[in-house]
Parts: C-alpha cells; structure tokens; sequence
C-alpha cells in the first residue's frame, strides 16, 4: 500500500510510467496541473448532470462509476490504486455525466483537469502521446468489459474478476460487485459458492 506522503511530481511519475514516461520537464509540466482530492467513504467525487472536468487518478482507495436504471443503480466500473478513471462522453464533450463517481472507502484522487491538459497537449508532443494512451487504456477497458458480458457466463465473469482484480472481490460491497458483473446478489453468492468448491 502507498503511503500518503504524496507530492504531485510522484503522482505524475507513477501516472504516467503505466502510459507514456515523461522528460523531467514534461513531468514537471504535468505534476503542476493535478488537483489533489481527499474524499470520505460514501463522498462523491463525480454528481450526475455535473460536467466531467477530471480524469482522475486513485492514489489510494477505491471508487465506483455507477448509474440509475429502473430507479436501481448499477454499478459501471470499480478503480483502486494505481487505476484512471473517468466519465469518457462527459469529459471529452465537456457535458453533464450520466455516470456518478463514488469513493468506496477513504480515498484520495488526483484530477487531471480538462483544459489544462489540452493546453498542455498543444504545448507538449509527449503529454498529447500521455493523454492518447490514457483515453486509448479506458477504450480497451470498456471494450473488454463489454466482450466479458456479451461472451462470458455468470461463472466466468466471476473467474476474470476474482483472477485479474482480486482487491475489488477483497474490497468492494457484494451488491456492487453483482451489479457490475450484471447479475443478482443471489446469483452472485451461488456462483461464489461453487467458486470456493
């Protein structure tokens, strides 16, 4: 676990050595535009109909993006340290979200703000090549998520998470982890059972 003697120029390290390293200048650039969020367990980071602003990184903790449907709310995709997130239409339209952002536990975020970043993108080839990599990381996330519920059973869906995210089955509320993997807290504990067989 990180310790939380965070600094922004360690934040930018750790951001952007997952992406697109950047020169000490490059990085110095970037760590001078993240805006620090401490959030309490339950605390929102993101409203829906507010305007996505951030990409947010979790330096630690953990969030969920989540949704209403059917007056249910289903939960899109969990974040823990180390992870990016963000509310892909509403940050690059810069448009009221339709997804919520909620810390699970103590959290704290790291925003990198909208306009700051494009500005730094005109200025900087090599932040524009960190921000393509980093858009391009949550497309092939939604993507294989997508691929997961359309081509995978219930066990299976359950098999991924438990074997590539661990710390969410660790971490995260069962009625959350249910709605992600889009069946119910009943099917959920059935397929746990026959996993712990």
């Amino acid at each position: 676990m990180l310790e939380c003697k965070d600094t922004a120029i360690d934040v930018a390290r750790q951001i952007t050595v997952q992406s697109n390293p950047l020169s000490e200048e490059g990085l110095e650039r970037f760590a001078s535009i993240l805006v620090r969020t401490e959030l309490k367990k339950g605390a929102m980071f993101l409203d829906e109909g507010v305007v996505c602003t951030q990409l947010g990184y979790v330096y630690k903790g953990m969030v969920r993006q989540f949704y209403f449907k059917n007056k249910r709310d289903l939960t899109e995709h969990f974040s823990c340290e180390d992870d990016v997130f963000i509310c892909i239409e509403s940050f690059l339209r810069q448009r009221p979200a339709l997804l919520q952002v909620e810390a699970l536990e103590h959290t704290i975020v790291y925003g990198i703000p909208h306009d700051p970043l494009l500005e730094l993108c005109a200025e900087r080839y090599e932040i524009e090549i960190l921000y393509r990599r980093l858009l391009e990381n949550s497309l092939i996330l939604s993507q294989r998520k997508a691929d997961s519920l359309r081509f995978e059973t219930a066990n299976e869906r359950y098999a991924r998470l438990l074997k590539e995210r661990p710390e969410i089955v660790r971490r995260a509320p069962l009625s959350h982890i249910a709605s992600f993997l889009q069946m119910t807290p009943e099917t959920l504990s059935r397929v746990r059972a026959n996993t712990q067989l």
